[in-house]
């Protein structure tokens, strides 16, 4: 027990402290870390969160080693999601308050080793949400229009639906979305979701079923001619890697309050591998060869055509800014651009 003398001299430091965790403060930009940080989406997020943020508030983790450009970028972490003490230890000696989840088999690699998959996406996932429940952190964990089936309304499908989804990716993303939204229930955990549609950027393709309208750039710019492995008119909801970045943060900021549900449909446009050809074909020579690959074709029958988010506009302003034909000539800038840094480090070797 403290004697009345004691009291008196921790007074001035009571009151210190009081001041400094007062809520008329600006508040501290949070320390974010990124999982699966080398795929398609990590890198950019991070630079975009670093330049709001601040570079060392952001760090990026994977299991690959890096390029020399991202360990210069910022924090760089090696974390396997299936070690749990590991990658808790990250969370505390970098004194984390949010993460972003994306590490995952995607579903065309996820068909090919169930096994695998099922250890990434679920036991690694559920590694990340029993941490952030824990250690009291915000998480977003990205899911996909893979969470959706046959049976679900393809034009437009809805927030809340039938999910029925035939992959082992899809079941994956429908057991982290009920176990976000258990954990929030539960635990007051702040979990967040939005299903992405397929993402289109400059990133080498990584073995997801949209892939094609990545690599038709590629092969646009190089060689003059695409072979597709989808049926010429199979719809699918697709959005510019810009887009999606802001979605991620936008969804992030918002206060908790404003959310009406842990996960939310977003989207940008639709489109067929008949429509992006047409539309590159305005800037570049382009043939086509449609060669269907089964699995693939199987799976983006499955698939919603267009996505309703009227509820990310709704509670917190979601609003993509790219139209396929505002993103295709970028695109093509961006992948040429792209190509000639690769040529670049080749002629150096």
């Amino acid at each position: 027990m403290l004697t009345r003398s004691r009291r008196v001299l921790l007074e001035p430091l009571r009151l210190q402290c009081c001041r400094y965790l007062s809520t008329d403060q600006e508040p501290t930009p949070p320390r974010t870390l990124i999982t699966g940080s080398l795929g398609q989406l990590g890198l950019t997020l991070a630079k975009e969160m670093r330049s709001r943020y601040g570079r060392e508030r952001v760090v990026c983790t994977d299991i690959r080693k890096p390029p020399k450009i991202v360990l210069q970028s910022g924090p760089y972490r090696y974390a396997n999601i299936l070690n749990k003490s590991g990658l808790e230890e990250i969370l505390v000696e970098h004194r984390i308050d949010q993460v972003v989840h994306f590490s995952a088999l995607l579903s065309a690699i996820g068909e090919q080793n169930v096994t695998l998959a099922l250890q990434v996406n679920i036991e690694g996932f559920h590694n990340i949400i029993d941490l952030c429940k824990i250690h009291e952190l915000k998480l977003f964990c990205p899911s996909t229009i893979g969470a959706f089936g046959p049976e679900t309304p393809k034009n437009p499908t809805p927030d809340l639906t039938l999910q029925r989804p035939k992959t082992i990716y899809g079941v994956s993303k429908v057991y982290m979305e009920l176990l976000g939204e258990y954990y929030h229930h539960r635990y007051g955990l702040d979990f967040r979701s939005a299903r992405f549609p397929g993402i289109i950027s400059a990133t080498t393709p990584g073995g997801g079923t949209t892939d094609y309208a990545v690599q038709i750039f590629y092969d646009a710019i190089e060689t003059g001619h695409h072979e597709c492995f989808l049926e010429p008119d199979t719809r699918l909801p697709m959005m510019y890697i810009s887009d999606c970045i802001q979605s991620v943060v936008q969804m992030m900021e918002c206060p908790a309050e404003e959310l009406t549900q842990r996960t939310y449909n977003i989207a940008a446009f639709s489109f067929t591998p008949a429509e992006i050809v047409a539309e590159v074909q305005k800037y570049v020579p382009l043939t086509v060869e449609y060669k269907v690959d089964k699995t693939r074709q199987r799976i983006a029958s499955t698939w919603p055509q267009v996505l309703e988010d009227k509820n990310a506009r709704k509670d917190w302003g979601w609003d993509p800014q790219y139209t396929l034909e505002k993103m295709v000539p970028y695109m093509l800038q961006k992948v040429k651009t792209q190509l000639q840094s690769e040529q670049v480090i080749k002629d150096l070797f």
